[in-house]
């Protein structure tokens, strides 16, 4: 499982939320937090200054409860929680599964399954919403597919085919919330 993992675990950017305009960059590696911030100053002294990068150790960002509440203040709490459990090497596999394998594993859910984990994350919304998924949905689990469906489906969509013509009214496979 650890070939998945890629040597950027986790990046984001962000602004200081005040009074201060500072911006922020915190990278999780591998191996290392890094932290990056640039000074935003309108005072002659400070312009230009290059940005000061702090790299540490996931045992040390853990350890060090002042970088650590730099990060809640600008990222927030639920931002500080992943980078501490990334830190302490929990990793989510499953969201780092490429599109292709996610599909497969979508296959073998039944509709109202992937309704709710579309809930789970933006990827996963975006992904179980996709046309990609609602072709390979209709291929799979509708016998009754004719080639000019097929027509209808490329034109429309394979969603709104798959719910014209083989969603019954009733059936536990409803999805009208995506």
């Amino acid at each position: 499982m650890a070939s998945l993992l890629g040597e950027h675990l986790f990046e984001i950017s962000g602004r200081d939320p005040g009074p201060s305009k500072d911006f922020f960059h915190l990278l999780i590696t591998k191996n290392q937090v890094i932290w990056t911030t640039w000074m935003i100053t309108l005072r002659h002294p400070g312009r230009g200054a290059a940005p000061k990068e702090l790299k540490t150790f996931h045992q040390d960002f853990l350890d060090d409860k002042m970088l650590q509440q730099q990060v809640g203040a600008v990222f927030g709490q639920r931002i500080l929680e992943y980078t501490r459990s990334l830190c302490q090497g929990k990793f989510d596999y499953l969201e780092r599964l490429p599109d292709d394998i996610l599909l497969q594993i979508l296959s073998y859910l039944e509709l109202k399954d992937t309704t709710q984990l579309a809930q789970v994350s933006k990827r996963f919304s975006k992904l179980c919403d996709s046309e990609r998924f609602w072709e390979q949905y209709v291929r799979n689990r509708c016998a009754e597919l004719t080639s000019d469906m097929e027509d209808i489906a490329k034109v429309s969509s394979w969603k709104m085919l798959y719910f014209t013509f083989f969603q019954t009214p009733g059936s536990d496979d409803q999805q009208g919330s995506k």
